[in-house]
């Protein structure tokens, strides 16, 4: 709200030869200038003066803050205490340790294709696309001796998002690979190979039908003393449906 207008803001209409002088009502934006030419001058008066008073030290009588290094963080009081301690910023920033094959020490020779012994297909689905998953699992199973697993309807193993698999062997690739990428709908797929190293099978090893997406197989470990060294695959589907040619 705009106080009493300024005299200058004021104008006065011209006469006619039948009316007497008479005083013009002022618009918003000569009430705006008006404002701002009453106040500008003071305002740039105390903004210099406040500027000054910056570059020769402050104000006169103000206490002076000399400037502080970096401090040491300290736990904020009444908030408890981090768990990592207050030191994390110090730790140096190590490489980690290389786990993709052959790359320790370039190999002599090339692996023989026979260490690879089968063969996972993990389809991947989620709510907008489980009915994709299912005419799928149908199809393989109607078409093909495989194994089949599970509905995966939650992340299970390295796998991050809901899936189901089959196994086969071998001498199914030729044909199971160029089918999915014709009848995939879609859907992500992951084909990896089974040899003894897991984690390289899904991380290095891989093939990928349509999109990849994370896999969390860093954790995944070579079988142990008394497991089988790759897994086995065995075939429980009772194939009914000749095969499209």
């Amino acid at each position: 709200m705009h106080g009493p207008l300024p005299l200058a803001a004021a104008t006065i209409a011209p006469m006619t030869h039948d009316e007497s002088p008479r005083r013009s009502e002022p618009t918003g934006d000569d009430i705006d200038q008006a404002w701002a030419d009453h106040l500008s001058p003071n305002r740039r008066q105390v903004m210099a003066a406040g500027l000054a008073a910056a570059a020769f030290g402050g104000v006169e009588g103000a206490p002076s803050v000399a400037p502080q290094g970096p401090q040491d963080p300290v736990p904020p009081q009444g908030q408890g205490k981090s768990p990592w301690g207050y030191e994390t910023y110090k730790e140096p920033t190590p490489a980690p340790v290389s786990l993709r094959p052959g790359e320790q020490q370039l190999p002599a020779q090339p692996r023989r294709y026979t260490d690879i012994k089968s063969y996972h297909a993990h389809i991947y689905f989620d709510e907008d696309s489980y009915a994709k998953a299912a005419l799928l699992r149908k199809w393989v199973a109607d078409r093909f001796h495989v194994e089949l697993g599970n509905w995966n309807r939650e992340p299970r193993g390295p796998h991050v998002t809901p899936s189901f698999y089959f196994g086969f062997t071998n001498d199914l690739l030729p044909v199971i690979v160029p089918w999915l990428q014709l009848n995939s709908l879609g859907l992500t797929i992951l084909l990896h190979p089974n040899t003894e190293d897991p984690r390289a099978d899904h991380l290095h090893y891989a093939l990928w039908v349509n999109r990849a997406q994370p896999v969390n197989a860093y954790g995944m470990k070579k079988p142990g003393p008394g497991e089988p060294a790759v897994e086995q695959i065995c075939p429980n589907t009772k194939p009914s449906v000749p095969l499209e040619t």
